[in-house]
């Protein structure tokens, strides 16, 4: 999980050269840190994990990424896409918020 993270971190820091990219390699790994402690996937599959964990990238560089988030948790269950567990996707969305304190 921690891959996407560390890649949106050098992203944001590429992008935005206000930006300390140390500074966002901590806060993505952190993230990714805490949502696999507190198991914020668990139960998932890995294809609908790695959906998981791609939305929450591209979210949590949002300018609202609580609000990001929370509008994809109810995204995914009205739009399913080739998710095999939309409802577990967009709990896990849930979760993460949470654990996040989005």
């Amino acid at each position: 999980m921690f891959e996407p993270f560390l890649a949106t971190a050098e992203a944001v820091a590429r992008d935005r050269p206000e930006v300390d990219p140390e500074a966002a390699r901590e806060v993505f790994r952190e993230a990714a840190t805490l949502l696999h402690d507190g198991l914020a996937l668990d139960g998932l599959d890995e294809h609908d994990a790695r959906a998981v964990v791609a939305a929450l990238c591209r979210d949590l560089v949002a300018e609202d990424p609580g609000a990001a988030v929370r509008a994809r948790a109810r995204a995914v269950t009205e739009h399913p896409g080739d998710l095999h567990d939309p409802e577990g996707v967009a709990a896990a969305h849930l979760v993460a918020a949470s654990i996040l304190q989005l």
